[in-house]
């Protein structure tokens, strides 16, 4: 089962009221932590939207995520692994990139007989490929296929206030229903006018049971 990006945050910021808002010595004014479960997705380059939708087409918005400027496209495509396995309608995630890639979870990729690496957003070089296949055409990727490794995006206030750096490495704790689990090695990605989530996939936010945590806490 998915859970929606909405529900997500509406679970965190239930536990940030509960727990008193943000935490103590937190700036002014800076955000509180949301924790969103990344599932499959595509993203495309301006060439390959026009592969797939035909010649002059754009992707259109559906709904914006909760990144400022990025939104999830009402157009989606099939993907297509080895032996003809196929994800029949996989979303696609604005604005388009300079390099075509697919997102998928563990699941997902054992699903197709692909064995993706797990990769920071943007980085690959030596991924497996697959098949894309839309309305007006298909594209054959060569490569392009990742596990997402888990990730934190923030602003510099936020790196400030913990005490990290862009590409340094942070712990995230999860309570949920009395079984704790803490993620490791989650990348820290810093940048202008982002705001502070974390990005888990499908499979790690349901081993957790994330829509029912009752904490949740970013550790360096």
């Amino acid at each position: 089962m998915n859970i929606s990006r909405e529900t997500i945050e509406a679970v965190v910021r239930q536990i940030l009221a509960s727990q008193g808002g943000e935490p103590a010595g937190a700036p002014s004014g800076r955000r509180p932590l949301v924790v969103s479960i990344s599932a499959r997705h595509v993203h495309l380059t301006d060439a390959d939207v026009e592969t797939l939708f035909g010649k002059g087409k754009t992707l259109t918005k559906m709904k914006d995520l909760y990144q400022d400027g990025f939104f999830a496209a009402n157009e989606t495509v099939m993907v297509i692994g080895p032996r003809k396995r196929m994800l029949p309608s996989v979303r696609i995630l604005g604005p388009t990139r300079k390099e075509s890639q697919v997102e998928l979870s563990f699941t997902d990729a054992i699903s197709l007989g692909i064995d993706p690496p797990v990769r920071e957003s943007g980085k690959l070089e030596g991924t497996p490929g697959c098949v894309l296949v839309g309305p007006a055409g298909v594209v054959d990727l060569s490569h392009g296929v990742i596990r997402a490794e888990r990730h934190v995006h923030m602003g510099p206030a936020d790196a400030a206030y913990y005490g990290v750096k862009d590409k340094d490495r942070m712990k995230l704790r999860v309570v949920s229903k009395g079984c704790t689990t803490v993620f490791e090695n989650v990348l820290v990605r810093v940048g202008e006018n982002i705001k502070l989530e974390v990005h888990l996939d499908t499979d790690e936010g349901n081993a957790v049971d994330l829509e029912h945590a009752s904490e949740i806490e970013l550790i360096k």
